[in-house]
């Protein structure tokens, strides 16, 4: 490449994400629990909706994904024309930044927060702030003290990935009230579903013009593979959102399978059951092993160990056993590791194996 041919300024300093690893060199009976992906996969609804897609594969999608959101509106009760849909919540997250951000303003989200608000932000030429949390939670009180007249957006997850905390909508309330009159609240709800009776902000955007939140069929759902997500705010600011979006960025594939994976609530209920009885086995059986964690309201838990040598060691063993974790560094917690919660199978393989780690099998 000539030196005259060069990227927008930022975007070289934009570290590489990296998703969790699927694979261990020489070993082919592998348990993956590095990505937070639902064990049981999606549901038979949505199965066999992505199976008649393939009837369709030569016909142009829907541009305004009216199915999709029709379905969203009644399993959520909210209004569909104020859905915004996209290739993941990733690409939701991607909008906002580039609508709302750009040279000179700044982009909010605390210390262990998902990487893509980063990314995001730094792609659209804005300055990523990252702000401190409170023993691995969201601080509303330092997150208004780190806004200035620049902040155009702030995100939290709610529960967030990797600690799996999370802050009452009470607070959620306090922060949405106390942020200047330029900024947006994102509420990143990739792991709501997994809450029982949270509904990911949707009472506090109705009764603010400042609040928008993401949501996913990446994770209860089990539908990572396929990449949909949405939002959902005011509708001017879901106005905005879709002046940039690709008229063409979900696939029929996409669309109609998230549909069908959106009407079967039973599933979703399953799920949410079944991992949550898996989540405080887990946790209190790596707790007998002397490995402490938060409370988890995702599906996942991040297993704190005495320092980082200790961790990259339970790592290795587990990689060892054909286990696959998530060594969560780059989120500023390189003592930890983030373990998905699997199926039962899966959960007593791992705390078997960390067992043998600590000598206490």
């Amino acid at each position: 490449m000539t030196s005259q041919i060069q990227p927008q300024p930022g975007i070289m300093d934009i570290a590489l994400y990296e998703g969790g690893a699927a694979t261990v060199a020489g070993k082919s009976n592998i348990t993956k629990l590095s990505s937070n992906e639902n064990p049981a996969g999606p549901s038979d609804k949505a199965k066999e909706a992505f199976a008649r897609s393939a009837h369709q594969l030569h016909r142009y999608p829907s541009t305004d994904h009216a199915a999709l959101r029709l379905a969203i509106g009644q399993t959520h009760g909210l209004e569909p024309e104020r859905v915004v849909c996209g290739v993941g919540s990733d690409e939701i997250i991607h909008f906002l930044c580039q609508a709302y951000a750009g040279p000179g303003d700044e982009v909010l989200f605390t210390e262990h927060g998902f990487l893509m608000y980063r990314i995001s932000a730094m792609a659209a030429g804005a300055t990523p702030v990252e702000v401190v949390e409170r023993e691995r939670t969201t601080d509303v009180a330092a997150l208004l003290a780190a806004c200035t007249d620049r902040t155009k957006l702030v995100f939290i997850a709610n529960p967030n990935n990797p600690t799996g905390t999370m802050i009452s909508e009470a607070e959620i309330a306090q922060l949405a009230d106390g942020l200047p009159p330029q900024a947006i609240l994102v509420l990143d709800g990739a792991y709501a579903e997994y809450v029982d009776g949270y509904d990911g902000g949707l009472a506090l955007i109705e009764a603010r013009e400042n609040v928008v939140m993401t949501r996913t069929f990446s994770k209860i759902y089990g539908l990572g593979g396929l990449r949909i997500g949405w939002g959902y705010g005011p509708k001017a600011i879901i106005d905005v959102l879709n002046r940039i979006r690709g008229p063409f960025n979900l696939s029929n594939t996409q669309l109609e399978t998230a549909e069908a994976a959106a009407r079967d609530q039973d599933y979703v209920a399953r799920c949410r059951a079944e991992n949550a009885r898996l989540r405080v086995w887990l946790a209190e059986a790596l707790a007998t092993l002397g490995i402490p964690s938060d409370t988890s309201l995702g599906n996942f838990i991040l297993a704190r160990f005495a320092s980082s040598e200790e961790a990259e060691a339970c790592d290795m063993h587990l990689r060892g056993e054909g286990l696959i974790v998530r060594r969560v560094a780059s989120y500023k917690l390189p003592h930890c590791l983030r373990i998905t919660v699997g199926d039962e199978s899966a959960c007593r393989r791992v705390v078997h194996a960390i067992a043998q780690f600590k000598g206490k099998d």
